[in-house]
Formats: C-alpha cells, structure tokens, sequence
C-alpha cells in the first residue's frame, strides 16, 4: 500500500467503512468461462461444439465482440473478461484471428455503464455492404432489445431465459448475455438504431474465485469496528453469492443487497435511513460511490472508497481515503487517490489499517516518552530551590538526557510492533486529540513522581553527606528515562508478557544508553566534561533502585488499565485483559 498522501496515515486509525470494488479488490480478477446457456439449455464449455450452428454463432459472437491482443506466442491479453471469453471460443476450436479476416470489423459502440452493453459491427464479407452487428451485456440489458432468438432457436422464451440467468447468478456467475442484428446496409452510429430488434444467441456465465485471503481480511475488518461494503457492477444474485462466500453478509437479509436503479430512485433522506444496513451495492455506476461516501459522512463515519476508473476519480477524491488500484487503475483515479494497492488487494487495505494504527500508536508512545521525560527534568529543576536545595542539574547533563536519553530509544519506537489487541479496538474518531485515553495524565503524574524520585535522590545524599548527590540525581533521572521507555511499550500489556526483547531495536538503544551513562561516571576523562564523579557501588546500588520507582509506577497504571479501574473518563475502553 503506498501513501500518496501523508496525513491518510492518520486517517487510516479512524476508517469506519471500507467501501470496495469486488472484480480484482475481492476476487482474483481471473475469469473463465464456467458455463454456457444455448437454444435454453445450460451446457459446460466443453460440450459445445462447432457442428451446433446456435453454439457456433454464440462463439463467433464470444470472439468477435472482443477487443483481446494476442501477441506473437499466441498469449491473449487484455481485460480478463474478454480474455476469458476469447480463450473459451479458442478451446472450443474457433480460429478468432480467421474469423477476424472474414467479418472485419468496421465500427463499435464502446461500452457505456447507462446501456450496460457494448456493440461491435463487422462487414458479412469483406467486399459486402451487408453488416453483422454483435452486441453483448448484462442479460436485463440485452433481452429486453431481442425479438426473437437466433435462427434455429426452438422458442424464444425471454421469461425463461431469465430465470436461467437468475440461477445461474445466484451461484457466483457473471453473466454477460450475446445477441445480433444483421443490416443489409451500414446504420447510423446510434445505439438506438444498431441496438434494437436483436435476435438473441445465448449467455455466457463467468467465475472470478474470490482471493483466498479476502475472507479473514474481512473478518478482521469487523473485528477491527470496521464494516466493508462491496460495490459491483454485476447481477444482485451473483454479488450476493460472493458476499456470502467471503463472510461479507449472512445471506439472511433483502435489506443488504441495493441495486444501482434503485439507489437512484431514492432521495437522500431515503437513502440516509438505509445506508447503515446495505452491504452490497450491485449494478452500481462510479456516480453511486459518490452518494454512499457523502451518506455515510454525513452520519459521522470515515470512510475508505476505492476506484480504478476516470469516473471513479470524484469518489476517490471526496472520501476520507481514497484508494487507487497500482495494476489496473487509471492515472487520473491514482491522482485524486490517497493512498494506491501496488497489488489492487482488499486484504492489503486492511493490512494498511493495521499498519497506520500502529503508526499512530508509535507516534503517540514518542511523545508520551518525550514529554514526560522533559516533565521530570523541569519539575527536578523548577522545585529543588523551594525545597532548600541547590539546582540538581547541570546544562551539559540536560544537554545529554535529551540528545542521547530521548533520542536514541525515542527513534527505536519506531519499530515498535503492532499490540496484540490492535485490530479489536473500535476506530478511533477523527477528531480525538492525540493526548486522549490519559495520555496527558500519565505525562503530568510520571513527570512529577519522576521529580520526585531525583529530589529524593538529591535530599537523601545531601543528608548523608556522601558529596555525589549531583552525579546520583544525573544518573537517576537518566535510569527512570530508560525504565519508562521500557514500560510504555504499551498503554495495557506488561513488558514482560510482552518479552523485553520483542523491540531488539529498542532493548539495544536502553542498553547502549545505560553503558553511555555509566561512562560518564567511571571514564576518567570523561568526568571533567560532565562534571561527574565516581559513584562507589552503594551509592550506584541506590541509584538503580530509585530508577526503578517509574518503571513500577507504570506498570501499576498499566494493571489498574487493564482492570477498567483507570482512564474510564478519558475514554479508555475497559476492555478484557489481553
């Protein structure tokens, strides 16, 4: 997944919906002939047969109305539709690029989503004025334009052929139907002249299998507090099977699958009472996208639009995220996009939730660890003299803390993990401040019990007249730093069910810190830089256990966390510990 659009990784935390293109986003965009429906019979494409003349015709059509490459080790290339249909008229032993020589083509009606068809005409021979028009689509589309069926046609029986297409949808088929017209001299190049008293052929019924991965990405989704949304061009019964295949809908409810026409039926307030309960959108157009975002947004939801097309690009523009398709999307849908799937995978937008909530949550543990450890610093500083003692610090150690103590484990959480309960919290709302969930409660009471530790370090050496009380409160502020890097890891799970290892990067940047301080001590040359002294080994004894105050004081908050005993207020959910 890549980020055009830097802010989207924030936004990935907050999606709501993910509404989805199905053919290549949900399915693997891999289409073969699974079926074919000639003279109303239902036949498998290796039972057709060139000697039936209705079967023959329906491949001729297969392969005529097809703008399919083939490159010179006879691979075919192109939309995986027409790929799927030409290669199924090739098998069935149809020489396409014989048949182009013999009906060359002379013009088209490039497919339009309002006529859901598309319309191809061909000279009968090539010195002939007479013209073949081919003209293939949705089956509602078509059969309403044919008169009759092809000429040996038992019976045209519109109806029946129908509830053939209907069966066949309902088990996962795209059904794309074929029809034709012979004129004895070129018509206008109108859909309404070629388009019309069609003499139908057959259907033909495709299977694009689901991804196998589609089906636990969208379980996650929900697990997540996301709902996914499909969005198809096809059949409602053939968008419905899938949506019950990959565990998008339960298959009970009429009310999760609207079709396109009857979207544009209803008005805005209409649609807003039903947005909530549709799942699948099925013979939708790239200008019903654009309606579904601004319903849902109008109800609060942060929504995640995808879109491959040049009349996708408003969508993609108006929704939260906008993501493109990386193989088959257009430059001006990949422009108006946040975000691109270089593998046009719904799993990988998912994957991208994932991934920018983790983000986020990194972000949030930076700066946590920065605040705070600045908090302690100036509450060391700004109460010693109200306590009757001298400033514990110097500048060259404050110069220190925050050049080496903050930065090197600051950047180390940046590889941080992802929790282990990271995709079954709620999406967080667009609008929360980044110190919400008691973040700047923790920053205000870590910071001052942080204080507290070195003015007790500082109070407890004077009083003992041991004489290093400012190399001690140095080398205690620096230790409570490293601990708390520790110990914010994350807002719920301890460290050690977490493992002390599990950010190497981390664990390496504390312990090259910890030998960097201890340095500063025990290098004698190093002592008149940081005006430190030797410490004997009680005194670094003493030094270590104080240092470990914040480390148990987090974890503490940590368990009142887990138990729903804290931060209910600021929004923290008092969810089950892990």
């Amino acid at each position: 997944a890549l980020v055009r659009k830097p802010p989207a990784v924030e936004t990935l935390g907050s999606v709501t919906w993910i509404c989805s293109d199905k053919t290549g986003t949900l399915t693997q965009n891999r289409m073969r002939v699974e079926a074919l429906a000639v003279n109303g019979e239902r036949l498998a494409p290796a039972r057709v047969r060139l000697e039936d003349p209705l079967a023959a015709e329906l491949l001729r059509a297969m392969a005529l109305n097809n703008d399919t490459r083939v490159g010179a080790a006879a691979q075919a290339a192109g939309d995986p539709t027409e790929v799927a249909l030409y290669e199924a008229a090739r098998e069935a032993g149809l020489d396409a690029a014989e048949l182009g020589r013999r009906l060359p083509r002379v013009a088209e009606l490039p497919f339009d989503p309002e006529r859901r068809r598309m319309s191809t005409l061909h000279r009968e021979t090539p010195s002939s004025e007479a013209l073949l028009a081919y003209v293939k689509g949705s089956p509602e589309s078509v059969l309403p334009l044919c008169t009759q069926g092809a000429a040996g046609t038992r019976s045209f029986e519109p109806e029946r052929i129908a509830a053939l297409a209907q069966a066949m949808a309902a088990e996962g088929l795209r059904l794309l139907a074929f029809a034709r017209r012979r004129f004895e001299s070129p018509p206008p190049l109108d859909p309404a002249r070629v388009e019309t008293g069609l003499e139908f052929l057959g259907l033909a019924a495709l299977l694009d299998p689901p991804r196998a991965e589609v089906a636990a990405a969208i379980a996650e989704a929900k697990g997540a507090g996301i709902v996914p949304v499909m969005i198809t061009g096809d059949h409602p019964d053939t968008a419905r099977a899938i949506a019950l295949r990959i565990g998008l809908t339960g298959g009970d409810r009429e009310e999760e699958v609207l079709t396109g026409a009857e979207l544009s039926r209803l008005t805005d307030e209409e649609f807003a009472r039903r947005v909530r309960a549709i799942r699948v959108y099925a013979r939708a157009a790239p200008e019903h996208k654009i309606r579904i975002v601004q319903a849902l947004q109008r109800q609060g939801e942060c929504v995640a639009m995808t879109g491959d097309g040049v009349n996708d690009a408003p969508a993609l523009k108006r929704a939260d995220i906008g993501v493109a398709m990386g193989v088959s999307g257009t430059d001006v849908a990949k422009e108006a996009a946040h975000m691109m799937l270089l593998d046009d995978n719904f799993a990988t937008i998912v994957a991208a939730v994932r991934a920018g909530r983790r983000i986020f949550d990194n972000v949030r543990k930076f700066i946590r660890y920065a605040m705070t450890g600045n908090s302690g610093e100036i509450w060391t500083i700004f109460l010693a003299p109200f306590l009757g003692m001298p400033i514990p610090l110097l500048p060259i150690h404050i110069l220190w803390i925050n050049l080496v103590t903050d930065g090197l484990p600051g950047l180390a959480f940046s590889s941080e993990g992802a929790e282990r309960d990271i995709m079954r919290r709620a999406p967080r709302p667009p609008n929360e401040s980044i110190f919400a969930h008691g973040m700047w409660q923790h920053i205000v009471w870590v910071g001052l019990l942080m204080g507290a530790a070195c003015l007790f370090t500082q109070a407890w050496s004077i009083g003992t007249g041991t004489g290093h009380w400012q190399t001690m409160v140095f080398t205690v502020l620096t230790l409570s730093q490293l601990g708390h890097a520790l110990a914010i890891r994350s807002e719920r799970e301890s460290l050690f069910t977490q493992g002390p290892w599990s950010n190497r990067p981390l664990a390496l940047a504390v312990v090259l810190t910890f030998a960097l301080q201890m340095a500063t001590i025990y290098v004698p040359w190093l002592n008149p830089i940081f005006r430190t002294e030797p410490l004997s080994a009680g005194e670094l004894l003493f030094c270590l256990a104080m240092s470990t105050v914040v480390f148990a004081g987090v974890e503490i908050e940590k368990w009142l966390v887990r138990r729903g005993w804290l931060y209910r207020e600021a929004g923290v959910a008092a969810s089950q510990p892990s």
